[in-house]
């Protein structure tokens, strides 16, 4: 991709921190936002090592960054270092982007704007009466689990294979109100919960490339997943996942991972520009045009 932009001493940075950081697919979609709205900004990768994080964002303040998003493995290493952190970010237990705001780092999550936003917008529906399973008991699925409880579930069940990660994840929610519509399940359980799923999300790594033709679910678990039930999997490639293609072939409605990576970059970018209108197509083609699927 040619970039014509011109970086000057106004351009206003932007980026995203991790280690590693090669692989990360925001710089392609914000500067493809950026050009689109004609701003002089760039977001560019950082690659920060752990033990270099505090002397990094001090030095991000002293250069004058304007925001930035936090990616492994820095999303919980960061918190102590923000002078504010918000309520959502403080549920979730993790920060995925950073703004300077009257000279103070502040730490929220878009993760859970970007999950919840196909399910509000693609399929508009009453959600109190509804369950939700979700796979997986790591970072990501906190960011699930608050927006499971922000569109109102009945009942969500997390299930995990580790018993004592189970345990903690589940204790971990015990002051905020979302314990009462959690439930915690070893994996064996979860046969006997697929029959009365009204969504079901994949939070781990399963079926990721380059393992593309591994599932979380057996092909006996998926077959008992009702019609009509959503199957939203955040693994974006491949594209399809095993796991949706075969909830697919149940009749099940399927969503992927590239729809949450769009929608928390397009909160993200809001944040940071202090405006509400941002290109959302023009974000979304770019990330297919990276992974070679426009």
């Amino acid at each position: 991709m040619t970039n014509n932009k011109l970086i000057t001493g106004k351009t206003k940075l932007l980026g995203v921190i991790g280690y590693p950081v090669e692989h990360s697919l925001s710089p392609a979609m914000h500067n493809a936002a950026i050009a689109n709205l004609g701003l002089d900004y760039v977001y560019l990768p950082f690659p920060i090592a752990p033990q270099n994080l505090e002397i990094a964002i001090a030095g991000f303040a002293a250069i004058d960054v304007v925001g930035f998003n936090v990616t492994i493995p820095h999303k919980q290493a960061i918190m102590p270092l923000l002078s504010k952190i918000t309520p959502v970010a403080q549920a979730i237990g993790a920060v995925n982007t950073v703004s300077r705001q009257n000279n103070q780092w502040v730490g929220t999550n878009t993760d859970i704007e970007g999950f919840i936003a196909p399910l509000q917008t693609t399929y508009q529906q009453d959600w109190t009466q509804k369950v939700a399973v979700i796979l997986g008991n790591g970072g990501a699925a906190r960011a699930v689990v608050a927006g499971c409880h922000q569109l109102g579930f009945a009942k969500i069940h997390v299930v995990g294979r580790n018993v004592q990660r189970l345990q903690e994840f589940g204790n971990s929610w015990n002051n905020s109100s979302i314990s009462e519509n959690l439930q915690v399940h070893q994996w064996e359980e979860l046969s006997k919960l697929i029959p009365q799923v009204n969504l079901l999300v994949n939070t781990t790594p399963i079926g990721m490339y380059p393992k593309v033709h591994e599932s979380p679910l057996s092909v006996e678990e998926i077959a008992n997943l009702p019609k009509g039930a959503i199957a939203y999997d955040l693994i974006y490639i491949p594209k399809p996942t095993q796991f949706l293609e075969q909830a697919e072939k149940q009749g099940a409605i399927a969503i992927d991972g590239l729809e949450m990576l769009v929608q928390q970059g397009v909160a993200a970018l809001k944040i940071w520009l202090q405006q509400e209108i941002v290109p959302v197509e023009v974000m979304r083609q770019a990330l297919q045009k990276h992974l070679g699927l426009g």
